[in-house]
């Protein structure tokens, strides 16, 4: 690997990072900012500096990504055809306003990258795309609509009697502890998978050893990228999840962050790359239901979990598209 392209493939790791970072900040705010709890600007500044300190505390997901997914060294320009593939989707989405996930973006680039390098599907571990990825990213977002809705059912028995003020009072001060976690939950997941590519990078560039690990330089830069990310606010997708979807109030943003936060933390002691915007999104589903049915925006939740479903195979077509694009035009 030329040191130019070593070059490239990190920049374009924090590229993709800041872009994380901004295009979900939705995942860590837009309830807190929907309940009117925190403002824009003092919801943006806690997430950033959370997301930050969440993306130092593991690297079980950064070594799921760094050596997990694929079964041999790729060249340089895979990885970074792989990278510009999870942007150019993670940008379309945050255009559109719809909140898709950043994982399934640069896991389906990289297996589609992976493919058309080797031209094999053996090359792709497919048993633990299988156990760490595909099914945490679909059972997780099935899982938080289940605890978002018992959650918000028993807080809604225990509150039955109190007086509407007390319970709004108090769990606008309980949601910004939730809304904290959230934020912390976020870095420690996504910001890891960024740092699995850089380490992957790194391990193809012979700088350091397979067994290394993830170097402390890559953990902070990775961290330091999302929390800007996370600093410029993604208003389009805040808006959609925050507002468009249900109109919450403290208590039921309390009861999605807080089922959201468990979700993601039980999947990040696994190693597992979870969505975190699947299992918000799905745990505000989840909240909505348990106040009624009809309180869910059904449309704008149809338009998200489309997004859930087309994510990974259109992030292959572009892994494989880069690919070839990289070929014509090696670096």
């Amino acid at each position: 690997m030329s040191t130019v392209m070593l070059v490239l493939v990190v920049l374009l790791s924090v590229a993709f990072d800041f872009i994380n970072g901004f295009h979900d900040t939705a995942n860590s705010i837009a309830t807190s900012v929907s309940t009117r709890v925190l403002t824009p600007r003092t919801a943006t500044m806690m997430s950033a500096g959370l997301n930050f300190v969440g993306a130092l505390v593991s690297a079980k997901v950064a070594e799921t990504i760094a050596s997990g997914i694929v079964n041999e060294v790729l060249p340089s320009y895979v990885i970074a055809a792989a990278l510009c593939g999870a942007i150019v989707w993670n940008l379309f989405t945050w255009y559109i306003a719809l909140p898709s996930s950043s994982s399934h973006a640069l896991i389906g680039s990289l297996v589609g990258a992976a493919v058309v390098q080797t031209w094999s599907l053996k090359t792709i571990n497919w048993i633990n795309i299988l156990d760490k990825v595909i099914i945490p990213l679909f059972t997780s977002p099935l899982i938080g609509i289940v605890i978002g809705f018992l959650f918000m059912k028993l807080l809604y028995f225990f509150l039955r009697n109190a007086k509407q003020e007390n319970v709004k009072h108090w769990f606008s001060k309980l949601q910004i502890a939730s809304a904290a976690l959230m934020a912390y939950s976020h870095g420690s997941n996504d910001a890891q998978k960024t740092m699995g590519i850089i380490t992957m990078a790194l391990v193809s560039g012979g700088v350091i050893s397979a067994d290394t690990g993830v170097p402390l330089w890559v953990k902070i830069v990775c961290a330091t990228a999302m929390a800007l990310g996370t600093s410029m606010g993604g208003w389009r997708i805040i808006k959609t999840v925050g507002m468009n979807m249900i109109k919450l109030q403290p208590v039921e943003g309390f009861a999605a962050e807080t089922s959201a936060a468990a979700v993601i933390q039980v999947m990040t002691a696994i190693g597992a790359p979870v969505s975190t915007t699947h299992v918000i999104s799905s745990s505000i589903m989840g909240v909505g239901s348990a106040k009624r049915l009809s309180a869910v925006n059904w449309s704008t939740a149809k338009s998200i979990v489309t997004a859930w479903f087309v994510t990974f195979p259109v992030t292959i077509l572009l892994g494989m598209g880069f690919t070839f694009l990289f070929r014509l035009f090696p670096v």
